[in-house]
C-alpha cells in the first residue's frame, strides 16, 4: 500500500522497532505540520492509508473529498474531534483505532507538579546563569491534591498523590466520584470547595462538546495565591483566555501546562510562555518511546491486517 504518516515532528517514527512492520510497503513521512488544505491534499493525493498521530491533523469533509485513493485512516489512539467517522463512512473510508497507555501522561503530570511546586525550571536557569538558591518552593506532603475525573490517568495521579503523603480528593461526574470513594479517596463536597481548598488541581477530563470551556474564570478565581493549576488533558477544557488572566491576577499563583489550543506552538507565541509563574511543556504527555512503540505498533498492525483483507479494530465496519 501507499502509506503516509503525517506530523512526525521529531523524525522519530522511522527509528521505532515498530516501523519495520511496514517493510515492503511504500511509506512517506512528513516531519512538519500544516493546516493548509491544498498542501494536505497534495501530500495525500495518492495515499491509500494515512497514519494520524493523535489529533495533530484534522481531516475535514472537504479534504476527504479530494482524496479519491484513500481507503484507510489508521489512527494512533482513539478518534477525537479532528476526524468524523461518519464523514469517512459516507466516503467509503475505513477508520482503524488503537488504544493508549495512561502511564506516560500520568508520570509527566507528576513531573510538572514537582517542577512547578519546587520551581525547578527557574532554579536550573538561575544556576546556569551563575546564581544560587533563588526561590523557596513548597513540599507536597500534607497538602491537598484535587483530581478532576477519576479515569485511567486520574487514578494514577491520585495514587501518586497518596504515595507522596498528600490529602487527595476527587471531583467529577458521579461515576468518577463513586469509583474514587471505592478506592478510599475522598470526594470534594462541592465544586467551589474543590477549587478553593486544593493546593494542586489537576485536570484529567476528556474533551467533548459538553466539556469544552468547562473550567471558568470564576473557578480559577477561587484558587489560592499559592495554589497550582495543572492541565495535561486539553487546553480547550478551560474557558478561552481565562488561565492567562488568572495567573496575571495571581489566583492561582502557579500553573503547569502541557497542552495548547493550537499546536504546535512555534516561536514562543503563546501568552502562557511569557508568564514567570507558568511551567510549560510542548505536549509531551504521550510523547515517550514505549508509548510510541505501542501507538504505532497498533496503527501499523491495523494497516497490515487491512492490506491482507482481514481488517481489525475498524470503527466503521459497515464500509468493509
Amino acid at each position: 500500500m501507499q502509506i503516509t504518516i503525517l506530523d512526525d515532528y521529531q523524525d522519530s517514527v522511522r527509528h521505532l522497532a515498530a516501523f519495520r512492520k511496514l517493510a515492503g510497503h511504500s511509506v512517506r513521512v512528513y516531519h512538519d505540520s500544516t493546516t493548509d488544505e491544498d498542501e494536505l491534499a497534495r501530500r495525500l493525493q495518492d495515499t491509500e492509508a494515512v497514519v494520524l498521530i493523535r489529533e495533530r491533523t484534522r481531516l475535514t469533509p472537504t479534504l476527504l473529498d479530494r482524496l479519491p485513493q484513500l481507503r484507510l485512516v489508521s489512527q494512533t489512539g482513539k478518534v477525537a474531534g479532528h476526524l468524523s467517522v461518519a464523514d469517512c463512512t459516507a466516503r467509503g473510508i475505513a477508520v482503524a483505532e488503537g488504544t493508549g497507555s495512561p502511564y506516560s501522561t500520568a508520570e509527566l503530570t507528576w513531573a510538572l507538579i514537582l517542577a512547578a511546586m519546587r520551581h525547578i525550571p527557574q532554579e536550573v536557569a538561575h544556576l546556569k546563569a551563575g546564581g544560587w538558591q533563588h526561590t523557596l518552593g513548597r513540599q507536597l506532603r500534607g497538602r491537598r491534591l484535587g483530581v478532576w475525573s477519576y479515569g485511567k490517568i486520574g487514578q494514577l495521579v491520585a495514587g501518586y498523590g497518596r504515595a507522596f503523603g498528600m490529602r487527595v480528593w476527587v471531583w467529577g461526574r458521579e461515576g468518577s466520584v463513586t469509583a474514587a470513594r471505592a478506592d478510599g479517596f475522598e470526594a470534594a463536597p462541592s465544586r467551589e470547595a474543590f477549587f478553593a481548598e486544593s493546593d494542586v488541581v489537576s485536570l484529567h477530563i476528556r474533551l467533548t462538546p459538553d466539556t469544552h470551556g468547562l473550567i471558568s474564570a470564576a473557578d480559577l478565581a477561587l484558587m489560592q495565591p499559592e495554589a497550582l493549576f495543572v492541565n495535561t488533558s486539553r487546553a480547550e477544557l478551560v474557558e478561552a483566555g481565562a488561565l492567562v488572566a488568572a495567573l496575571q491576577w495571581g489566583r492561582p499563583g502557579l500553573a503547569a501546562v502541557d497542552v495548547y489550543e493550537q499546536e504546535p506552538v512555534l516561536g514562543a507565541t503563546h501568552p502562557l510562555l511569557a508568564l514567570p509563574n507558568a511551567v510549560c511543556t510542548p505536549h509531551l504527555g504521550y510523547v515517550e518511546k514505549d508509548n510510541y512503540e505501542l501507538y504505532f505498533g497498533q496503527a501499523f498492525d491495523n494497516i497490515l491486517a487491512f492490506a491482507a483483507g482481514q481488517p481489525t479494530h475498524i470503527a466503521n465496519p459497515q464500509v468493509l
